[in-house]
């Protein structure tokens, strides 16, 4: 019954006959008492309870006659407004028109239900949003270019001994130029370590063995000199520990892909032709003045 259930033909066969069933009850109605308004005993209750829910409390029967009432004008005036064609070309009825159509197709999709095979297929298939990214904890001292200009290289040569010799002891905070990042990072993300200090620094990064001063290390700021503690390499998280993430993902690809193959079968009914503008770019410049 799940398998029937997450077939998209199933989804776009059930929205078709709502809509159509939909369409017929209301054209009948229409066609045979063109001018009778029913409120229905369903719908009295509705606003009650919508009433309820807004003040905590319970209409009063003048509340309730006060309700009816402004859902029969609010009746009359749509039905008016449809006969005068006031509908037709207003951006934002169009707009509520294709969202309700589209909140149809997303209940629909909403009744399949995922087995484990399906989210593991997922998580595997999209490991770089789920997976768990290479992280590093370092320390680093960072040299101005500028500052040093051409004794650059000797001053990041005298600095990476004195660091070497000091080991893991060295006070970082008061050795190097000032920086406006930090000395020390715990367990930075490859991709926030690229974000900070580009994506050199980080690919660098990468290659360097913990537990030593390494350097000179280019970045978007200048070089460093760098002591890696520890780094944990990426991997992909098992389901259970994302079963929730991967849940979402998946049902609103679903959703997604129901969207679409709903709307493709409703396009086979229609011819498209776009008329395009010989010249837009002069249009709209003789528009501007």
């Amino acid at each position: 019954m799940k398998r029937i259930l997450r077939e998209p033909l199933l989804h776009f066969l059930l929205i078709g006959t709502v809509i159509f069933a939909a369409y017929g009850f209301v054209s009948k109605r229409g066609s045979n008492q063109p001018g009778k308004i029913v409120i229905s005993a369903g719908q009295v209750a509705a606003m009650a309870e919508g009433f309820a829910r807004t003040w905590r409390r319970p209409p009063t029967s003048a509340e309730i006659e006060g309700l009816i009432k402004d859902r029969v004008q609010e009746e009359v005036y749509c039905r008016e407004a449809m006969a005068l064609g006031l509908d037709k070309d207003d951006t934002i009825i169009r707009r509520r028109l294709r969202q309700k159509i589209e909140f149809v197709t997303d209940d629909i999709a909403a009744l399949a239900e995922p087995t484990d095979e399906e989210l593991s297929a997922y998580l595997k298939a999209h490991a770089d949003t789920f997976g768990v990214q290479r992280q590093f904890t370092f320390s680093q001292v960072y040299l101005n270019p500028e500052r040093h200009g051409e004794n650059l290289a000797r001053d990041s040569e005298q600095l990476l001994a004195q660091l070497r010799q000091a080991s893991d002891k060295a006070n970082v905070s008061e050795l190097g130029d000032s920086f406006l990042l930090e000395h020390k990072f715990q367990s930075l993300p490859a991709s926030e370590i690229a974000k900070q200090f580009g994506e050199k620094f980080a690919a660098k990064l990468g290659e360097l063995s913990p537990g030593q001063w390494h350097g000179p290390v280019e970045s978007g700021y200048g070089v460093h000199l760098v002591w890696i503690n520890e780094r944990t390499e990426g991997r992909l998280p098992a389901l259970a520990e994302v079963r929730d993430a991967v849940r979402r993902e998946w049902a609103n690809a679903r959703r997604l892909e129901s969207n679409e193959k709903f709307y493709q079968e409703l396009l086979k009914r229609y011819t498209v032709i776009i008329e395009r503008a010989e010249s837009l770019t002069a249009k709209t410049v003789a528009a501007i003045k």
